[in-house]
């Protein structure tokens, strides 16, 4: 699967933070759906006609967070890979398919992390 052919659902409340995941991911030719909290998200995911290859959640939501947002994910969607975003160093044992990267990263951090979830083409 090449990243042009990749939809990667970013759920991030923090409006700026989202536009800056969102326009870095689509300079890499990803296709991005956003989503501002779980809810918004799991219309996405409830969605069977809407593919989604990864989504990119922020740890700390309002509400449903975002490790109750992938658990919920992964009842609906058992093999989506889950990428958090955290700003804390969360020292958790992350299930298969669940990888965390810290805030702030670099353009080339989450590039390379992100293209290391997707199913190789």
């Amino acid at each position: 699967m090449s990243a042009a052919a990749s939809t990667i659902l970013v759920v991030e409340d923090d409006a700026i933070v989202r536009m800056l995941i969102v326009d870095v991911l689509e300079e890499l030719a990803f296709t991005v759906l956003e989503a501002a909290d779980a809810t918004q998200a799991l219309i996405n995911i409830r969605n069977p006609d809407q593919v989604i290859d990864l989504m990119m959640t922020d740890w700390g939501l309002p509400g449903m967070n975002g490790k109750e947002l992938a658990e919920k994910a992964r009842e609906l969607r058992p093999a989506l890979p889950i990428l958090f975003a955290s700003g804390y160093a969360e020292n958790i044992d992350l299930p298969q398919g669940i990888q965390m990267i810290g805030k702030p990263f670099s353009i080339d951090q989450l590039r390379d992390t992100v293209k290391s979830m997707l199913p190789a083409a």
